[in-house]
């Protein structure tokens, strides 16, 4: 495979996740399987560490311009890290290059993708447009979950699906913070979904890769051209149209859903 294509793949990528906060795994899997002929065991896993290096650039960016709310990320891991690392163990127990494993890995993956389509388009066709700021004083109310044990439950959800198909920290995430963080402005909400997916596609990353489901070379191109596009990315968010954005994203993740499961 050329090795300008992947770097160009990763820059795409990296850009669009600094845009939106959605587009790691959803984007760069089905890219990896379909354009590139990688195995979906090998594609979540080297995804997973793209995901977790690439997000950590565009975090690092994100706490400089002071946009992650902490608060919400900590709830979050609490639950979507001890769910990854109970998935990996099931994984480890089965074997991932296994058919069985991997017809599962595709068809999840599939229908993460249209789950994240949808999401997406709802956003995009009936969600309220969102403040870009708010007053430090009103940000600690818009930090508060709707429950405490809300952002648990749904970064559980969030570890097991990551961990099997990479998908699920971008527009999954966005989607849910929307639901449990409505006050919360949009680039904070952004930051908040990028930084909280650092840890967790780390930790599943590392578990892939202690499995042997991460093509390292494969890694190091994407990288080379996704920390750029993530640094680009952050810095644009705020001058993005967000509707045409998303409107796009979702129609291709729908694409790339229908393929998986006819795959």
């Amino acid at each position: 495979m050329p090795e300008y294509a992947l770097i160009l793949a990763g820059f795409a990528v990296g850009l669009i996740v600094g845009l939106t906060g959605v587009g790691g795994g959803s984007l760069m899997t089905p890219i990896l399987i379909f354009f590139f002929g990688v195995k979906p065991y090998l594609a979540v896993g080297t995804d997973l560490l793209f995901a977790a290096v690439t997000k950590m650039g565009g975090t690092v960016s994100l706490a400089r311009q002071r946009l992650v709310p902490w608060r919400v990320v900590g709830q979050l891991c609490t639950g979507s890290i001890p769910a990854a690392v109970l998935t990996l163990l099931v994984l480890h127990q089965l074997g991932p290059a296994s058919p069985a494993v991997q017809s599962l890995m595709t068809s999840t993956l599939g229908v993460a993708l249209l789950l994240t389509a949808a999401a997406m388009f709802y956003k995009v066709a009936r969600g309220k447009q969102l403040p870009r700021t708010l007053p430090e004083a009103e940000m600690d109310a818009a930090m508060r979950a709707r429950h405490w044990s809300l952002p648990v439950l749904f970064g559980a959800v969030i570890g097991v699906l990551v961990t099997l198909t990479s998908v699920g920290a971008g527009a999954i995430g966005v989607t849910v913070l929307l639901l449990l963080f409505p006050l919360l402005p949009l680039p904070r909400i952004v930051a908040a979904d990028i930084a909280y997916a650092v840890p967790l596609t780390l930790v599943a990353g590392l578990g892939h890769a202690s499995l042997g489901s991460v093509d390292w070379p494969l890694l190091a191109q994407l990288l080379a051209g996704s920390l750029p596009g993530i640094w680009l990315g952050t810095r644009l968010m705020r001058h993005t149209p967000e509707r045409l954005v998303r409107s796009l994203l979702s129609l291709l993740l729908a694409y790339a859903g229908t393929k998986l499961l006819a795959f």
